[in-house]
């Protein structure tokens, strides 16, 4: 019997997907748990696993088109079974012809058309998808599959073409850009500008206003940001906590640490642990509002802000109250460097119970996080600054200060009991030996 492969709900918020790129073509063998494709949601960009075996016989979604989850994407039979008439024509990739009317659900079903933000390309078009353009070539250009098609159908040079994507990745508005501002010219003239490009700065002035369509992700930060603020009564604390011990500790455990071969600790791994510590002191700051109950969580799942190209994501370190700092350490770098690869899975970045957000490496002295909903409570991180200070003796010396802020929900989180947990984070950092303990 054929077997639909539909596209999956691959986190709680997800509605609809970006097939990245098939992994499997027509015609190859399936087993259970292999790779299909790669599908970006509105959070990462994962895996679609098998989970039937078979031959992969059509594929009815190309490479870089958006799904509504649910929505078919292929089709699998056993060995020497044959598609049913009833099952929407595949997209063929070898296919020279215009699509007849008899062809139009080859190119996607009319809910997918209306999630495409481009005009759909006769197949003829679509075949240069996998064709990269001569001034394209791969591991050089990083551009995404519909810039590729669309810089094709315009003629635009992509090698000159600053790209305003992930990490510098050609995006679709790009060549549109580049298309309206430069005329066409000979190719052979092309060469001849086209080296400065690779010496661009990190930011250009814009020639004209443009418009930047949201990801999934975007859509989901803002709709999340803007239920935080306008449903949850948020109050404010701050604390300047003395860093100079933390400092100290720090350099001497690093200087061990890189004399023993072993990995160097962040103040941002201090900073995880004493909020971890703290949290499980002050159990009510690990604690969400349950509409008709105050839900109080047995392990502080700790969650950390992390910067990505379109946005952020809140990894989740699991049961942190009982990790030491340097296996908090080694997993903050691990789920980091996969968030900014697109690689966690929905459980890694789900289920967080508190988090801190730390802008410190940016140079941002103080600033006021806005809750991660269903949480309570987030810490806020800022630079360390040198300043002079008035030591006990009541001299001015010079001195090192972090300010703390925490932003707390009301409904759940009294300003006494803020106050208490921020003063345990600061007990914590200012005497960062019991981190270790």
């Amino acid at each position: 019997m054929p077997i639909a492969i539909e596209m999956p709900k691959l986190s709680d918020t997800m509605t609809e997907g970006t097939l990245v790129r098939w992994i499997k073509k027509v015609g190859d063998k399936v087993a259970v748990g292999d790779v299909l494709a790669e599908v970006e949601t509105d959070k990462a960009t994962m895996e679609m696993e098998a989970f039937d075996e078979g031959v992969l016989t059509e594929i009815y979604v190309q490479d870089g088109n958006k799904v509504e989850v649910g929505q078919k994407l292929a089709l699998l039979l056993a060995k020497g079974e044959k598609a049913e008439s009833s099952e929407p024509k595949p997209v063929e990739e070898n296919k020279t012809a215009p699509p007849t009317k008899e062809d139009k659900p080859a190119t996607a079903p009319a809910k997918q058309s209306a999630t495409v933000d481009t005009p759909v390309l006769p197949q003829s078009q679509q075949n240069s998808e996998s064709q990269p353009s001569k001034a394209a070539p791969e591991g050089r250009v990083k551009a995404s599959p519909l810039a590729k098609k669309v810089a094709a159908e315009l003629g635009v040079d992509l090698s000159a073409i600053q790209g305003s994507g992930p990490g510098g990745r050609i995006v679709r508005e790009d060549v549109v850009a580049a298309g309206k501002s430069t005329p066409a010219a000979p190719p052979k003239k092309e060469a001849a500008p086209a080296p400065a490009a690779a010496k661009a700065p990190a930011f250009v002035p814009a020639l004209e206003d443009k418009k930047i369509s949201l990801s999934g992700m975007r859509k989901t930060i803002a709709a999340r940001l803007l239920e935080s603020k306008t449903t949850i009564p948020h109050f404010y604390l701050q604390a300047e906590v003395d860093a100079e011990p933390l400092t100290t500790l720090r350099q001497s455990i690093n200087a061990a640490a890189e004399s023993a071969g072993l990995g160097k600790l962040t103040v941002n791994d201090f900073i995880l642990k004493a909020t971890a510590m703290a949290a499980a002191r002050v159990p009510l700051a690990n604690a969400a509002f349950g509409g008709d109950s105050i839900i109080q969580f047995a392990n502080v799942q700790l969650a950390c802000a992390v910067a990505v190209d379109e946005g952020l994501v809140t990894p989740v370190i699991r049961e942190a109250q009982n990790k030491s700092i340097a296996q908090i350490s080694a997993a903050i770098k691990d789920l980091a460097s996969r968030a900014r690869s697109k690689k966690l899975k929905p459980e890694e970045y789900q289920g967080g119970t508190i988090t801190v957000s730390n802008l410190g490496a940016y140079g941002v002295e103080q600033f006021y996080a806005i809750i991660n909903p269903p949480q309570a409570v987030i810490v806020s991180v800022g630079t360390i600054v040198k300043k002079p200070v008035i030591n006990s003796a009541g001299q001015i010396v010079p001195g090192q200060r972090i300010i703390l802020g925490v932003s707390c929900d009301h409904r759940v989180v009294d300003g006494a009991v803020g106050a208490q947990f921020l003063g345990e984070l600061k007990k914590f950092l200012e005497n960062p030996t019991l981190l270790l303990l």
